[in-house]
């Protein structure tokens, strides 16, 4: 009489769940522009680009940013701050930053990377993004694990380590590189990522239309709901700002110009333009003109006729800022590079200020959510940027 062993057994379950997995995502899986494609630098940008972004949000912005980059080489020699410019309004900056480096050195060369190991050698592109583009581009058999991929997982083998630690990450990539199979690896990984977003969602998980059902540790315990465990995230706090939103007539042009403050490249929202800001005392009370004397002292740059615009706030991951814009005039004998022109160096997060036409052919520049919302409240709108 023959007997299956343990490891036979386990082997006919994962070779089931593969089977299983891919089935269901041949008959479900969304129609999205970056599945259309084994282009690997398409991949890699659309992966970049869905980092903590919903799909609806990203499809608009990928669609034009490879209509204006349709390669890594196009992407490599485009400025940066034209890239942030076309990035505006998705968020998260940083990613933008890294992707353009990653296209320089990917550049310099040659030719786009071919291998997993490759694709890690390329600074900016970690485990997660290495497997992806490896998988789906080449069919390369490596694994990958993201938001949706922990979810998945932690269920289905019932893993209740917290997956913010280093003993849940392990358990979380072992199972992932167990199970993705010596075929179809690419649409593999999709698959757990399909199943993550649309139906293994963090609440209220439609188990009943689920293709692993039948294997999940999780929904045989009942405890679906309480997994993937993970740290709580520290209560996101209250910042106050001040923020400047200053206008003046160029008088050689008598075109109209707006002061704008760009971030250092290496502090969030790097490389992007914004209306000058400052980090008040929450008590903070000032008038016009007290708040006028602030700016000058910080920034140099005379203004007049300071009147506070309606607050606003703006919540980030671990902060919620709370802004008072005030619209203002400034004056002074400066240059397209304000900076330039100052006794001082520029305050805080800034490298540079510029007096940016608000008419007549503006060069491309990168605004982040919160300075359009600053501008916005003041009744400018920088239209295509």
């Amino acid at each position: 009489m023959t007997t299956t062993s343990a490891a036979e057994k386990s082997a006919e379950k994962i070779a089931a769940e593969q089977t299983a997995f891919l089935t269901w995502f041949d008959r479900v899986k969304r129609d999205l522009p970056w599945r259309r494609t084994k282009d690997a630098y398409a991949i890699w940008v659309s992966e970049v680009m869905l980092q903590q972004t919903r799909v609806e949000t990203v499809i608009p912005y990928f669609e034009r940013f490879l209509t204006d980059y349709p390669t890594v080489f196009a992407l490599a020699e485009a400025p940066l701050d034209d890239v942030l410019e076309r990035w505006s309004g998705l968020g998260y900056y940083r990613r933008a930053r890294m992707l353009h480096a990653g296209a320089q050195a990917i550049a310099a060369r040659g030719k786009f990377p071919e291998k997993h190991a490759e694709l890690l050698d390329v600074k900016g592109i970690g485990p997660y993004t290495a497997g992806a583009v490896a998988s789906i581009a080449y069919d390369e058999v490596v694994p990958l694990v993201d938001g949706n991929v922990e979810r998945v997982l932690s269920r289905l083998r019932g893993i209740e380590d917290d997956v913010t630690k280093t003993v849940g990450k392990r358990a979380i990539w072992r199972e992932a590189e167990a199970l993705v199979p010596l075929k179809r690896a690419g649409d593999f990984n999709q698959a757990l990522m399909e199943l993550g977003a649309t139906v293994c969602t963090p609440r209220n998980p439609s188990c009943g239309t689920c293709p692993l059902a039948g294997y999940c540790v999780a929904k045989e315990k009942g405890i679906a709901a309480d997994l993937p465990r993970k740290t709580k995230a520290a209560k996101a706090k209250d910042e106050h700002r001040i923020a400047l939103v200053a206008v003046r007539r160029n008088p050689t042009t008598e075109g109209l110009e707006l002061l704008l403050a760009r971030r250092k490249p290496d502090v969030r929202f790097g490389g992007l333009h914004e209306p000058p800001q400052l980090v008040v005392d929450a008590a903070s009370e000032d008038t016009g003109d007290a708040v006028g004397g602030d700016f000058a002292k910080a920034f140099g740059v005379p203004l007049e006729g300071l009147f506070p615009l309606p607050a606003l706030v703006h919540v980030l991951s671990h902060r919620r800022l709370l802004v008072v814009p005030y619209r203002a005039k400034f004056t002074g004998e400066f240059g397209a590079d304000v900076s330039q022109d100052l006794p001082r160096a520029l305050p805080g997060d800034y490298d540079s200020l510029i007096a940016y036409p608000l008419t007549g052919g503006a060069p491309a520049i990168g605004l982040s959510t919160l300075a359009k919302k600053i501008l916005a409240s003041a009744g400018i709108v920088l239209r295509g940027r």
